[in-house]
């Protein structure tokens, strides 16, 4: 996902966006791969941002880089005569006199770090969540460098702390281009920048070992469709222990009337209720090509971001899906094109 030359502003109404502006994507991970569901996460009731729970790894601001590194286990107590004294000695940084000493490794140093400056982020044995969510578990890697640019021109166009610019859907025309992906990945980051966020799970139609369900390792139970039944409110918001400040609202079991539930006006309460809770609310959609549910969350959210996938996604059939967004009132904030 390479960060075009210049913003591309919102698209007008009427005129169709061109399937590569605005933002594109080289991503090399697959972004619609099947995830196998795991345990559900522990909740608390109410909004789920900001809890940190006993599962998240030890840090605290005042404590030195070799404290956090004994307290998670990545050194011992009796290591730490040696690093010092070798630090002493070539005048290095702690971590490189550690690293040295083949005491750790390049990823153990990144991961204290981000404890002690407070960016979340998971070690690769921590199998809690599903490896696609790549911001979560690869943040320094180049998808992670170019999810932080998709960032901040999102931030720049449509993120703007008003509350009525805080709700976006994540759209494609067709299966398989990478929705689910892109929303979730997204998510973990606006998370990692202090952003209270929300992401929502809006395809009523995914199957159990796919979707945000999925990503996150959660449950069925209750969810979105159980809240547009009437059954529960936002106590349905999963926390996400490990990424503090990011809540998640899964789809839930799969309703015979998704179109039905998301056409109610409980829907738009539960948006507004979001939007004043959250800084930043994400939905995960279905392909716009196949159902109209797309199309109605758009329009309950007021602004969409496209995703098109090179050398598959089908220009006039992602120019017709962008012109019914528009005929609705949805704003076009950009498009992403994966190159994966």
């Amino acid at each position: 996902m390479s960060e075009s030359n210049a913003p591309v502003p919102s698209t007008p109404k009427g005129v169709p966006p061109k399937v590569k502006s605005g933002v594109t994507s080289d991503m090399s991970a697959d972004m619609n791969s099947d995830v196998t569901a795991g345990a559900p996460l522990s909740t608390s009731p109410g909004t789920t941002t900001g809890a940190s729970t006993g599962a998240n790894p030890i840090a605290n601001h005042s404590m030195s880089l070799g404290d956090i590194l004994v307290s998670n286990g990545y050194l011992q107590r009796a290591d730490l005569e040696g690093i010092l004294e070798l630090q002493k000695d070539k005048g290095l940084p702690f971590g490189e006199a550690a690293m040295a000493l083949n005491l750790l490794k390049k990823s153990d140093l990144d991961f204290a770090l981000s404890k002690q400056f407070d960016y979340a982020y998971l070690s690769e044995e921590d199998d809690s969540l599903s490896p696609q969510l790549v911001a979560a578990y690869q943040p320094f890697s180049s998808i992670g460098e170019n999810l932080r640019a998709l960032r901040s021109q999102l931030m720049l166009r449509w993120f703007n702390g008003e509350p009525q610019h805080r709700i976006m859907t994540v759209v494609s025309a067709a299966k398989g281009d990478g929705r689910s992906f892109l929303a979730a990945n997204l998510a973990i980051v606006f998370a990692q920048q202090g952003q209270r966020t929300l992401l929502i799970d809006g395809d009523l139609r995914a199957k159990p070992e796919s979707g945000q369900q999925a990503l996150f390792q959660l449950d069925r139970s209750g969810g979105l469709s159980g809240i547009l039944a009437g059954r529960g409110g936002m106590e349905q918001c999963k926390a996400v222990p490990s990424l503090p400040g990011l809540g998640v609202l899964p789809a839930g079991a799969v309703p015979p009337n998704p179109q039905e539930l998301l056409g109610r006006a409980i829907f738009g309460k539960l948006l507004a209720k979001a939007a004043h809770t959250f800084d930043v609310v994400l939905i995960d959609t279905p392909s716009g090509s196949d159902y109209a549910d797309a199309e109605i969350i758009s329009a309950r959210a007021g602004a969409a971001m496209m995703v098109a996938r090179k050398d598959e996604s089908l220009l006039q059939q992602t120019t017709s899906f962008a012109n019914r967004l528009q005929i609705s009132g949805v704003t076009l904030v950009g498009s992403v094109l994966n190159d994966a």
